[in-house]
């Protein structure tokens, strides 16, 4: 299976700048790991599902876990154009990354 197109929103690249050169590599080789078959879990792929917590709604959306460095990834998938769109890039403090993606989703 070839690759996802994988498309970032400018926040997202905003967010991949600040991050440590370490940290940057780990995130860049997990996301190409994912666009490999960023499907659904449930549909053999990647992607863990996010969906309606704490009040903040994801649904619809999949997360990338960085367990170690304490990175999640958020991104949606376009299966028309098999591309998969990087929403956030951040710590996983006290849900923030979840809260800045539903603001960026305008959820």
């Amino acid at each position: 299976m070839s690759s996802w197109i994988v498309k970032y929103e400018d926040e997202a690249i905003n967010d991949l700048q600040k991050l440590d050169g370490s940290i940057v590599n780990q995130v860049t080789r997990a996301i190409h790991k994912v666009s490999q078959n960023p499907l659904p879990q449930r549909e053999g792929g990647y992607g863990a599902p996010l969906g309606n917590k704490n009040g903040i709604d994801l649904t619809g959306c999949l997360k990338i876990k960085l367990k170690k460095a304490g990175i999640r990834v958020v991104y949606t998938l376009e299966r028309t154009e098999t591309s998969m769109n990087i929403i956030i890039i951040g710590m996983r403090a006290d849900l923030s990354v979840y809260k800045e993606a539903a603001r960026r989703l305008g959820r």
